[in-house]
């Protein structure tokens, strides 16, 4: 039987729009973007940032992969939290999905860098019964290790868990740990798959 609804955050409970932050800094410079993407994104560079690595060594070894390019990393860097945007619907849905007896989690690759740049997007946090922040624990989704610390701090069996992600690997992830799990796509198919999935189970 499921008792327990995981959410990620990015994507999910919080808009995250990437390249739209990218197209509003840097107008119509499409090369420059594609650039600062591959510098930023490439090898999984900006991992390290979620996974607790300190910042300015994360952003040495972008800039390290772009370095004509310093300036304008440096924007991307000190405007980043205008990626995140507050959902309407999200202490909405949290409220409903508790309100029907499940306790609901957050499972998130989220540094602390991108929480100073932008708390106010977390402000639905006090409505959730706790969670895990890669950032605090050093391990990123989809590594099965953060799957395993956030059964292990909560005491949860994977079987009576819903896991729901934005990202296909996280939740492909989440299902080879013995989650049920879910694709965020959007708002109104990620509540209708998980409400078919909790009148099931």
């Amino acid at each position: 039987m499921i008792n327990t609804v995981i959410f990620d955050i990015g994507g999910v409970l919080v808009d995250f729009d990437w390249e739209g932050f990218m197209r509003r800094l840097f107008p119509g410079r499409e090369e420059l973007i594609t650039e600062l993407d591959a510098a930023v994104w490439g090898n999984r560079r900006w991992d390290r940032l979620d996974a607790g690595d300190e910042p300015e060594e994360v952003f040495a070894s972008i800039i390290a992969h772009a370095p004509n390019r310093e300036k304008e990393l440096r924007q991307v860097f000190a405007n980043v939290g205008d990626t995140l945007r507050k959902r309407p619907s999200t202490p909405v849905w949290i409220k409903d999905v508790k309100s029907r007896g499940y306790r609901v989690l957050y499972l998130s690759n989220y540094s602390r860098y991108v929480m100073k740049c932008n708390p106010d997007v977390l402000d639905f946090l006090p409505l959730l019964d706790g969670g895990v922040f890669s950032c605090d624990v050093r391990e990123i989704k989809p590594d099965r290790r953060i799957y395993e610390i956030i059964t292990e701090k909560y005491n949860l069996v994977p079987s009576e868990c819903v896991f729901i992600d934005d990202v296909e690997r996280n939740v492909e992830a989440g299902k080879n740990f013995g989650f049920h799990a879910i694709q965020f796509v959007t708002l109104k198919q990620a509540q209708e798959d998980l409400n078919k999935l909790l009148e099931a189970k």
